[in-house]
């Protein structure tokens, strides 16, 4: 939950501020990008720290090799793709890899949702992680599009 509440805690400072005269958030694309920003970059750190660390690690479903590897790679690109939002003229490309990458890591959240005994962080029910999920992609697909001309 903590993931949404930062999205949408991010996503309305920087419209406040856009409404306050910020000219790089004048447009709700462009706040949606910063609330994903925050996002990703927490989530993205989340990759290297522990305990979380750990238990994205155990969510990596079997048949895939090297789990340690796979989530420093995700944790790294997650990072640059909150970078790239927060620089306009990279924002509509990182909007759209970092929808891809949301749909290839989601299989882990289905993994751990049936997992006998999920690690403690991973104890969100798969139907709110979908929904939650279903924002972060519709805000990225917002993002993504807000950004074409």
């Amino acid at each position: 939950m903590i993931v949404f509440v930062t999205l949408l805690a991010g996503t309305l400072a920087a419209r406040l501020a856009g409404l306050a005269g910020v000219e790089f958030l004048d447009s709700w694309p462009s706040a949606i990008a910063i609330g994903l920003a925050a996002m990703f970059t927490m989530t993205g750190i989340a990759h290297f720290v522990n305990p979380r660390r750990r238990d994205l690690i155990a969510i990596v479903p079997p048949g895939l090799p090297r789990p340690a590897l796979l989530v420093t790679i995700t944790g790294v690109l997650e990072l640059v793709g909150a970078a790239g939002l927060v620089y306009a003229p990279t924002r509509t490309v990182a909007a759209v890899c970092l929808f891809v990458l949301m749909l290839a890591m989601f299989p882990a959240n289905v993994y751990a949702a049936r997992m006998p005994n999920p690690p403690k962080s991973m104890t969100t029910r798969l139907g709110l992680r979908t929904a939650e999920q279903g924002v972060f992609l519709a805000a990225a697909l917002a993002v993504g599009l807000g950004g074409i001309q």
